[in-house]
């Protein structure tokens, strides 16, 4: 695998990512990798590096953080690869290979390509690793199909800028539209499904320095409902209080936030497990649609250290 540190090669990839994006989505499920991309080209918060199997024309584009940020083994939320192939025979070749996959950790595989799935365990079933998946629905908007690279979205600038607290009105003087700061990372943590422990907190501190997240404040100034993105473009952690949830507040804050970052021109996407009806339905709401390749995760335990979490699984 060629690592590709040349910024005008990956402006090239993320462009070439952005032009096949329907197709993508539809057949082939790159998503996962060009939202990863598209941080790269914006200023690298998260340090991420990408892999290919050969350039110009790639056939496999894996993105992982750098080396030097995957240094605990048992930090799911760090160690993290993101896998996009048009030839998927192959990735048991890439899989093997302990220069792109560090098989002594707990890791996370995620992707757009349900074919990925018999590679992954065949490489960790020749290594006694043990393999959780997880399939979700992948939502989009037609904002992500329409995408194209433009002046507005130029490599090197930043992320890190969110919503002005008077950029949208609440409609209501006992709420105000915010932004989501670190200071917010523990009530985050302590709702987020994923979360709720120390090594997600770290995770979510991180995401809500370097990206773009939004809250409703209540009437004491307290957030109430806030969302926010991932490091792969994935808009998530949503949550709202119990009490706001069919008040109308929820949907405020989503067309507030995506306008958002619709006028910034950064792409998002969310996913859904199957059984959430609630969040389908809000979803499709807020003019989302279900891509028909869906959002794959495997996460590999490796034995030494696979019965030390078997009690504290991340998902």
């Amino acid at each position: 695998m060629i690592l590709l540190n040349n910024s005008q090669k990956l402006l090239t990839l993320y462009k070439s990512l952005a032009r096949n994006i329907p197709e993508s989505l539809k057949v082939k499920g790159s998503g996962e990798v060009y939202g990863s991309v598209y941080y790269i080209n914006h200023g690298n918060p998260f340090n991420m590096e990408v892999l290919v199997d050969s350039w110009p024309e790639y056939q496999t584009v894996i993105v992982r953080p750098q080396k030097q940020e995957m240094t605990d083994d048992m930090d799911l939320y760090r160690n993290v690869y993101r896998i996009f192939t048009k030839v998927p025979q192959k990735v048991p070749d890439v899989l093997e290979n302990h220069e792109v996959i560090n098989w002594g950790q707990i890791f996370r595989i995620q992707g757009c390509q349900e074919s990925l799935g018999e590679g992954i365990r065949a490489v960790a079933f020749s290594k006694s690793v043990r393999v959780k998946y997880l399939k979700a629905i992948l939502y989009i908007t037609d904002d992500i199909l329409k995408l194209k690279v433009c002046n507005k979205s130029k490599a090197g600038s930043s992320c890190k800028a969110g919503p002005r607290e008077d950029e949208h009105e609440s409609g209501d003087p006992n709420f105000k539209f915010s932004r989501l700061d670190v200071s917010h990372a523990g009530l985050v943590n302590a709702s987020w499904r994923p979360g709720r422990n120390e090594r997600s907190l770290r995770y979510i501190q991180e995401c809500l320095q370097k990206l773009p997240a939004y809250c409703l404040l209540g009437p004491d100034g307290v957030p109430v409902s806030w969302v926010g993105l991932e490091s792969s473009c994935e808009a998530g952690m949503a949550y709202t209080v119990e009490r706001y949830q069919s008040t109308g507040k929820v949907t405020q804050l989503i067309r507030s936030y995506m306008k958002y970052l619709r006028q910034k021109t950064i792409p998002f996407y969310a996913t859904v497990l199957e059984e959430n009806e609630k969040a389908h339905r809000s979803l499709m709401h807020h003019d989302f649609f279900a891509a028909a390749c869906g959002w794959h995760q495997w996460i590999c335990y490796p034995p030494e250290i696979s019965s030390l979490c078997l009690n504290n699984e991340a998902v």
